[in-house]
């Protein structure tokens, strides 16, 4: 049996990449840290991470071919503190998110434990071409 894809179908030319970026973003299904994505405007969007126990130098948000990654590494505290119970997770973490095209980092800001992310989908312009028609 032949197995069809959204990419494959014959009529969505040079949409190959999206059946990678799926499965790109299926494998980054780890819990945590938990999110929240929202819409906030026309066109603009907010990604909130909740990363309690991380300061700004903790976090690098970085953002590579379409591919927006958050990742947490906190410093090693070398105090003599007894944790009789731990339930504030504390270990490194990375999350990533695939951003359709025109869609930009805007900001991003730490506050109260929440990390979010300001994003924009500027509006591409619309070209009308006209193709001639010559000999092949």
């Amino acid at each position: 049996m032949t197995r069809h894809t959204l990419g494959s179908h014959p009529f969505l030319l040079g949409f190959e990449e999206l059946d990678r970026l799926v499965e790109r973003t299926a494998k980054s299904g780890e819990g945590y840290p938990p999110y929240n994505i929202e819409q906030v405007g026309d066109g603009a969007y907010r990604i909130t991470l909740a990363v309690a126990g991380f300061a700004e130098e903790d976090l690098a948000i970085t953002l590579e071919d379409r591919q927006l990654l958050v990742r947490g590494r906190q410093a090693e505290t070398s105090d003599d503190r007894v944790f009789l119970h731990r339930g504030i997770a504390a270990r490194q973490f990375s999350r990533s998110f695939v951003l359709a095209d025109g869609v930009e980092v805007t900001g991003a800001g730490l506050e109260h434990g929440l990390l979010n992310i300001s994003l924009e989908r500027k509006s591409p312009q619309r070209v009308v071409q006209t193709i001639e028609i010559g000999k092949a």
